[in-house]
């Protein structure tokens, strides 16, 4: 079977890697995921300074779920971008760099570090972060996304992406897309966690930071990921890449969010609770799908939901 895909004209092995948070945090996590299974790898999201995050217990774990908040813990952008550098060339042309300014200010001072380090991958700008306090999830206000968006293009001309919070109107995915195919952008991945969950742990909240309020991941989300996912591969214009992330327990689960129209899939919860060896199960399982239906490559069944 051909497993592999490509996002602007960079082929990939297959279409798996992990999400940003999740076995990203430092250089043994993201070589760790660069030696398994994984097509490749997204770094934490960096900010310009090193921050420590939230305060302990940000994550818990239940059933097949996840509640965290995390608040951005990196080391900043400057550690992530020494260690790209010191891969090779085509290694470093598939990787993606995860980058999420806290002011708008921020960004052109990223955006100038990251080419200051000539780095040729992949820079996904995280508009959709729902645990630091204070501050809203940027891409659920439109005007600040397009200027976001007409600064980076201004300043950058490497392949640049977005991820993003769950939408839940339809009103909203024509909006969002309006705003979207205004831009060269390499892909949306989408989406971020479920923002400000709460799940209850014996008599107390699960996690401490912002009164038990937490971004919700894992297999409860994943009607909304392919929902998000099946809106924007309808919506966007056709050079505009999908990453589909949330809900990935199963290859059966990768090949929905694949039939919905995800280029990539990203991982998260499940390699939290499974570890590396998550990327060859799904691999496997989602070649068993495939063989099930007699596809023998994902453009086979890309996008075509409710069409086969």
């Amino acid at each position: 079977m051909d497993m592999s895909t490509v996002i602007q004209q960079v082929t990939f092995k297959n279409c798996l890697m992990n999400a940003a948070g999740v076995m990203c945090m430092t250089t043994e996590e993201l070589q760790e995921v660069a030696q398994s299974s994984a097509a490749t790898f997204v770094t934490k999201t960096a900010t310009l300074q090193l921050r420590t995050g939230n305060p302990e217990p940000r994550y818990f774990d239940f059933a097949s779920n996840s509640i965290n908040s995390m608040g951005l813990p990196n080391y900043g952008i400057d550690y992530y971008l020494d260690f790209l550098k010191s891969e090779s060339d085509a290694a470093a042309s598939t990787r993606f760099l995860s980058i999420s300014p806290l002011q708008a200010d921020d960004l052109p001072e990223l955006l100038t570090r990251i080419q200051q380090a000539n780095f040729k991958g992949f820079v996904e700008l995280n508009l959709s972060c729902p645990n630091v306090p204070g501050k809203p999830q940027t891409a659920y206000d439109f005007e600040q996304t397009q200027q976001l968006l007409t600064t980076a293009f201004a300043l950058y001309d490497g392949p640049l992406g977005i991820k993003l919070p769950p939408y839940f109107d339809l009103v909203h995915f024509d909006q969002a897309a309006e705003i979207f195919n205004q831009f060269p952008l390499a892909f949306v991945n989408c989406i971020n966690s479920l923002g400000n969950g709460v799940y209850i742990h014996d008599l107390s909240m699960s996690i401490a930071p912002k009164h038990g309020f937490g971004g919700i991941g894992g297999a409860c989300i994943k009607p909304t990921a392919l929902a998000n996912v099946h809106a924007f591969y309808q919506r966007l214009n056709p050079a505009i890449a999908i990453i589909g992330t949330g809900g990935v327990t199963t290859g059966r689960d990768v090949f929905e969010h694949i039939l919905c129209g995800a280029s990539m899939v990203q991982v998260g919860t499940a390699l939290h609770q499974e570890g590396s060896s998550v990327f060859g199960r799904l691999l496997r399982e989602l070649q068993d799908e495939m063989a099930r239906y007699g596809f023998n490559s994902l453009a086979d069944f890309r996008g075509k939901v409710g069409y086969l």
